[in-house]
């Protein structure tokens, strides 16, 4: 898109289709112009230019028009310093193109100068030119999406962490329906992410309303033991609202789960065997987190530092699904009308 009119629109693909298609049925180019809705000059001037043969093609003229584009403009973060400082900056917060672009809108409302699209980003990261961001930043892209598990594979994963049926569990079936509309703020989806060969693991915690995430540091081992003291540590620096529910997989980690709820007031329900999509919000962050801690690595190396160090930069990275703020922000937004317990931090 790439040819303005006199409002400042340009015209797409679909509008170059539409030309097109006029112009097979002799419309005039006044004609064309008011049904496009662009100036006449825009109009005569495209088909001008795009015209061969006497037939003016669509996909032509959209090739031709963003060559020119290009050959036009200098790279915006080529000659913008303080927007690419901001971008590479982000970057290495392992910020996604996407996500910076949209944060910078929200953050510099009222500056143009500061607006950048996620596709100029990665064309400075791929189309490396001069002055435009470091071609090292892109390793600090997500390339990659975990692939979902075969069913069977899945449940083959929670009965070999389970060891048998756990007992006294309560499904997520019976779990009230009004925590599906993640209007209130309180209820935690959790799991485990393994290291290699399954011997070592870090647990994951997500508030669903907002994906704030905390990670439970387990030294050692995952027993239930190990598990129920990491989550009642951290569970406990939470205020009480923030305390309402929990849901697991039916993992033996979790065989405590009594005297986990009993600890942190939780109501602690368990999704079907077999079914990671019961904890969505889980799963995909667990996803996430892979880019910090790859499958098949020790996951026993990582202290506690490096695990709240992840966790803040993953609550303070802009998420879509929460309008481009982030879980930082959105817990703060929740929680506004409370009074936070000294000691909580909950902005990273």
């Amino acid at each position: 898109p790439v040819s303005s009119s006199s409002h400042g629109r340009r015209l797409s693909i679909a509008d170059r289709e539409e030309i097109a298609y006029l112009r097979r049925r002799r419309w005039t180019i006044t004609a064309i112009a008011v049904e496009v809705g662009f100036d006449k000059s825009t109009i005569s001037r495209e088909l001008a230019r795009n015209t061969t043969g006497g037939r003016y093609r669509a996909s032509t003229a959209q090739v031709a028009a963003e060559d020119r584009a290009r050959r036009a403009r200098p790279a915006k973060l080529a000659v913008n310093t303080r927007l690419r400082v901001e971008v590479e900056d982000r970057l290495e917060q392992n910020m996604s193109p996407e996500q910076i672009a949209n944060r910078l809108r929200l953050e510099f409302p009222h500056d143009p100068e500061m607006r950048v699209s996620h596709e100029t980003i990665y064309q400075s990261l791929y189309v490396q030119t001069r002055g435009a961001l470091r071609k090292d930043l892109s390793a600090h892209l997500r390339t990659g999406r975990a692939l979902r598990k075969p069913r069977a594979q899945t449940q083959a994963r929670a009965e070999g962490r389970a060891g048998g049926p756990l007992r006294n569990v309560i499904s997520i079936s019976e779990r009230p329906p009004e925590i599906e509309d993640r209007a209130v703020p309180g209820h935690w989806e959790g799991d485990l992410i393994m290291g290699a060969g399954n011997t070592s693991a870090i647990g994951t915690l997500v508030e669903r309303a907002t994906r704030y995430l905390i990670l439970l540091h387990l030294p050692g081992d995952h027993t239930a033991l190990t598990v129920q003291e990491a989550m009642c540590r951290e569970m406990s620096r939470l205020p009480e609202v923030l305390r309402q529910t929990l849901t697991w997989d039916r993992g033996s980690e979790m065989s405590n789960h009594v005297q986990i709820a009993e600890a942190t007031g939780l109501d602690i329900y368990f999704a079907d065997p077999g079914s990671p999509w019961q904890r969505g919000t889980n799963e995909n962050t667990n996803g996430l987190l892979r880019q910090y801690f790859p499958k098949g690595t020790d996951l026993s190396l990582w202290g506690p530092g490096i695990l709240d160090q992840v966790a803040r930069e993953m609550n303070n990275r802009p998420r879509k699904t929460l309008e481009w703020h982030t879980p930082a922000e959105a817990l703060d937004a929740l929680l506004s009308p409370h009074d936070n317990p000294p000691g909580v931090a909950l902005t990273g």
